[in-house]
């Protein structure tokens, strides 16, 4: 196994060993991002958990019914192409020729979409796959299934949420890398995401990794996850003598912050290298930033108006989405009508506010440092 990481800032050089930069692991509005995450963070922030009471007091006026943020949803803002182009650009910009893997949560749309344009052809049709386990579930990222039989193939695997066992997930694996141009990657592993307590989720973890690892091609350093987190993947791939590979797991429209660089001239031949045991990791200057920062631009993206949006969501509201009582799907600004409740419209506009260049600058001084990334 040869795998390396490479701090932009510190090691430059290094990158004019490799003549293409892969971006593994981003989002286009085909993926469906979880809202009960703000019932947590609520917990933790007054001013949101009055946004959040705000809006179940207005949801119940108006529908009689209570509102259930577990049966909610939010959509990135970027449509395929768009998404496609951000990450192409930005790894041309640093002089090398780019390979762009999108991964939507349990959705292959938008890489089948764009094969069917002529820039676009070749581009490699992935998923990051949610795979129910124990207590909590994990994220793999599965990249480049064969054009021809990717829809049967997602069929077949993504059934496995309605009805887990573990004697089935073990078939599924086994004929996915039984397809040798296919990669697997256990995506941000020790991340929490569940929030069943750290030492739950990485008994879990190491539960998952007996019984599947050897199924699994490399673990994921994620771009936005704290480098601590992807320091403790680095020496979890190290003991188990696999590849770390980047995911910059962008939902917004700033680009992945970790890209692998190769001399692979295709995806394909980049799989095989990785499947072989290597693998170098680029970690970009902009993940220097405070992650709480990193976060909060984040927050601004999503709530920004996109005048061009792909499907004509301009508004934050219009992609935020609820299944109804009556089996319906409605976007919030359907559900709110004109009226947006005043807590939430305050919040988004403060949000909106900290995206102004001006406040930005302040926020970045005002934000503790990053904990340093270090090798």
């Amino acid at each position: 196994m040869s795998s390396h990481i490479h701090l932009q800032w510190k090691h430059a050089s290094a990158a004019g060993r490799f003549r293409t930069g892969v971006s593994l692991h981003s989002h286009t509005l085909h993926s469906r991002e979880s809202l009960e995450f703000i019932y947590h963070a609520a917990a933790q922030a007054p001013v949101l958990s009055a946004v959040i009471r705000q809006g179940e007091r207005r949801y119940h006026q108006v529908h009689g019914t209570r509102l259930d943020l577990s049966r909610g949803w939010w959509t990135p803002p970027l449509g395929p192409h768009d998404a496609w182009l951000l990450e192409k650009s930005q790894i041309e910009a640093l002089g090398k020729y780019a390979i762009v893997s999108i991964t939507d949560h349990d959705d292959i749309e938008a890489p089948v979409s764009l094969q069917v344009l002529d820039e676009c052809r070749g581009t490699p049709v992935s998923v990051e796959w949610t795979v129910p386990f124990g207590p909590s579930f994990f994220h793999l990222g599965v990249h480049n299934l064969p054009a021809g039989r990717a829809r049967a193939i997602w069929h077949e695997i993504g059934g496995y949420q309605r009805s887990p066992r573990e004697t089935r997930l073990r078939d599924l694996l086994r004929m996915l890398c039984a397809l040798q141009q296919v990669l697997i990657v256990f995506n941000h592993p020790l991340w929490d995401e569940k929030r069943i307590g750290q030492a739950e989720h990485r008994a879990a973890v190491r539960d998952f990794l007996s019984k599947f690892g050897p199924y699994l091609h490399a673990l994921e350093l994620n771009g936005m996850r704290p480098w601590s987190e992807n320091r403790d993947v680095a020496a979890l791939g190290q003991a188990l003598g696999k590849p770390v590979i980047s995911g910059g797991d962008r939902h917004a429209v700033e680009p992945n912050t970790l890209l692998n660089f190769t001399n692979a001239g295709s995806i394909g031949e980049f799989v095989d290298e990785v499947r072989e045991g290597w693998s170098s990791v680029f970690v970009l200057r902009q993940y220097q930033e405070p992650y709480a920062l990193r976060i909060v631009h984040n927050m601004v993206d999503v709530l920004r108006t996109y005048e061009r949006h792909a499907n004509g969501w301009r508004l934050w509201s219009d992609r935020v989405f609820y299944l109804c009582d009556d089996g319906r799907t409605r976007c919030l600004t359907q559900l709110f009508g004109e009226r947006t409740p005043a807590p939430v419209a305050l919040f988004v506009g403060a949000m909106q506010f900290a995206g102004v260049p001006r406040v930005r600058r302040f926020l970045r001084d005002a934000f503790p440092g990053a904990g340093e990334v270090t090798l």
